[in-house]
């Protein structure tokens, strides 16, 4: 059956109630602006209806244009839930497998063991994101996350297969000094500046009385670990970072009230997929020999 809204019509009308210009439309459909104008005049002349309200500020969607705008999404939902489904009959273990992690977590700890798994899989090619951003598992952004969660999402399926701990650290060099108790309090602290968005340091410094003492702070754990190894100061690291560490030495016990989950997370669509049930097995066995606290 003819139809006056073609799909091409839909993602226009969408993109342009998303970004609200008509050059931004342009530049997610990959479109010049002309291309763009002509198809959006041509559509509501043809539909006989404004889907725009159009002034120096942008464009402002009409009652018409947020009903398209709602359609396209539910339809693209509902694509990549057919595309979640058809992914998680694949009961072979080959394919590929993209899998988003923390910068902390890859090189300090994960990297071994992916050369473990690409040894004893290697049908199964690995894509991996670095991010500490949390990337969407339902929109295919990524199949597993591998990330410090305290709560994770609803629709996400996976295994709790550690406590992430954290401890104060110090350079080896400066060990003996570091251990002295009132030292704690003269030597500079080294810490998170705004950008990095870590709640429970800058808490754990301010019970401590020492948010006056970091003077040094920075915008990655790997950067604050760099800080101690040169001696700036102390600061507060996970410790299967800082364990296997000769330059640093940990001073002190665990900080419970910085301790965090560590989860392996994939979509409930695709957890029956050959290549990502292994990967979890793999992983969950990873966490058990390494510096992280027990499953509670």
């Amino acid at each position: 059956m003819y139809s006056l809204l073609s799909w091409d019509d839909m993602c226009l009308v969408h993109a342009i109630a998303e970004v609200g210009t008509l050059s931004g439309a342009a530049r997610t459909l990959d479109v010049s602006h002309p291309t763009a104008f002509r198809r959006l005049n041509r559509l509501e002349q043809k539909m006989g209806v404004r889907f725009f309200d159009r002034s120096r500020d942008g464009y402002t969607a009409t009652t018409a244009a947020d009903e398209v705008a709602a359609l396209v999404q539910r339809l693209r939902n509902d694509v990549l839930a057919v595309e979640r489904r058809i992914a998680g009959q694949d009961l072979r273990p080959s394919g590929t497998l993209r899998i988003t992690t923390t910068d902390t977590l890859l090189f300090g700890w994960l990297s071994p063991g992916l050369l473990e798994f690409r040894r004893a899989y290697p049908d199964v090619r690995l894509e991996l994101v670095v991010s500490n951003d949390v990337f969407n598992l339902s929109r295919r952004e990524a199949d597993i996350a591998v990330r410090p969660a305290h709560k994770p999402d609803e629709n996400l399926v996976g295994r709790r297969v550690g406590t992430i701990e954290q401890a104060v650290y110090v350079a080896t060099a400066m060990a003996t000094q570091a251990n002295d108790v009132e030292s704690k309090t003269t030597i500079d602290w080294i810490g998170p500046d705004e950008s990095m968005a870590y709640p429970a340091f800058d808490r754990w410094l301010e019970q401590e009385g020492l948010v006056d003492r970091c003077r040094i702070r920075l915008n990655t754990v790997y950067g604050m670990l760099s800080a101690v190894r040169a001696g700036l100061g102390l600061s507060v690291l996970p410790c299967y970072l800082g364990e296997d560490d000769a330059q640093v030495t940990r001073v002190g016990g665990t900080i419970p009230s910085m301790a965090t989950d560590l989860w392996i997370l994939t979509h409930s669509d695709l957890r029956r997929t050959e290549r990502i049930r292994i990967f979890l097995d793999h992983v969950a066995g990873l966490a058990k020999t390494s510096h992280f606290g027990p499953v509670e």
